[in-house]
């Protein structure tokens, strides 16, 4: 197979559980450069990759054709900016960036360039995700009128990472981090909404970066997509609820591949390699075509982030679709925009 040789530009929780592994395990990848600053946790699995000190040392020695950006948010448009100026492809972290001018700016330079930047929007890749998208396809829920999409967590205590709770931090929030998940597949599902309104805050005081919110996306056909977000959610809602004129459906979040990653997990490259689940993780409730009502229980399948960077190897092999273009993300980037001036001033804003 074709090798992509590839470098990482940080081996912190991300380069160890998303991307490391993934191309390590993928035979069409070589990961042959990890940026470590001062340590060398690396070398234990990935010895044949050489440790540089500085993503500037890395893109300026390495033998590489593309680069992973996987930095905290504010050093994206700073990194993804050298790393294409240098020549090379690029898969930047999401949120991509901090605000849309930086997202357009880089799009513009990649085209330019005429080199590629995909953003790493891994969650398109859960099973409760899919599973979702696969039971509107099917269309037994009919037209969609209202749909609600959580990611909740109880992590009441402050974790230490000023670059994601320091709200002085560029970027830093739930927001940027969970919200970007809600938002992209929001925008999959349902596309760029006319209108919002969001309430973003932060529950633990302002000390804090915002670590709730709750954005409403108005769309021209009369539907309602909420968003929500709250650190202080002990007992688990349904990740996802889609109701339609014809039945509703009930998706919890069950994908636990950065679980199992973090646990040690092989992701094998071919196999589903997580673990499978004991027991249904959704309802659905419609009425069939005799306009009877038929409630039952629905498992998702495996999901796999595996397939992500298949996608980026059919693109660079075979020139199939770029999973997740940075063009294509800038609307997410408009959204998070549209939801902090909509919190700000209390007022409903137009896209």
């Amino acid at each position: 197979m074709q090798l992509v040789k590839t470098g990482l530009c940080a081996f912190g929780m991300s380069g160890k559980i998303f991307h490391a592994p993934f191309l390590k395990e993928h035979p069409g990848f070589l990961l042959s450069a990890i940026v470590e600053r001062s340590k060398e946790e690396s070398n234990e699995k990935y010895p044949e990759a050489t440790i540089y000190r500085s993503v500037e040392e890395m893109l300026q020695h390495a033998d590489i054709e593309l680069v992973v950006v996987n930095t905290p948010v504010k050093t994206h448009f700073e990194y993804v900016k050298m790393a294409l100026e240098a020549g090379k492809n690029v898969i930047v972290e999401k949120p991509f960036t901090v605000n849309v001018a930086e997202a357009e700016g880089l799009v513009k330079l990649a085209e330019e360039k005429s080199l590629f930047l995909s953003v790493y929007q891994n969650r398109r890749f859960d099973r409760d995700y899919l599973q979702v998208q696969k039971i509107m396809n099917e269309g037994k829920l009919g037209d969609i009128k209202e749909a609600e999409i959580r990611f909740d967590r109880f992590r009441t205590e402050p974790s230490g990472k000023a670059h994601k709770e320091n709200p002085e931090a560029t970027g830093s929030g739930s927001l940027h981090d969970l919200g970007s998940h809600l938002i992209d597949q929001a925008t999959q599902y349902f596309g760029l909404p006319e209108k919002l309104f969001a309430d973003v805050f932060s529950m633990k005081g302002k000390d804090f970066a915002n670590d709730y919110f709750e954005i409403v996306l108005y769309y021209q056909n009369n539907l309602r997509v909420r968003l929500k977000s709250s650190v202080f959610t002990k007992e688990a809602h349904y990740a996802y609820a889609i109701h339609g004129e014809k039945g509703s459906f009930l998706q919890e979040r069950t994908d636990n591949q950065e679980n199992e990653l973090a646990a040690g997990a092989i992701p094998e490259y071919g196999k589903e390699w997580t673990k499978p689940l004991k027991e249904a993780d959704g309802i659905l409730n419609f009425l069939n075509e005799n306009k009877e009502t038929e409630r039952m229980l629905a498992s998702s399948e495996p999901g796999n982030y595996m397939n992500y960077y298949q996608q980026i190897y059919e693109f660079i092999v075979f020139g199939y679709a770029l999973p997740s273009p940075a063009e294509e993300i800038i609307k997410n980037m408009k959204i998070i925009d549209a939801a902090l001036e909509s919190s700000d001033a209390q007022k409903v804003v137009y896209m």
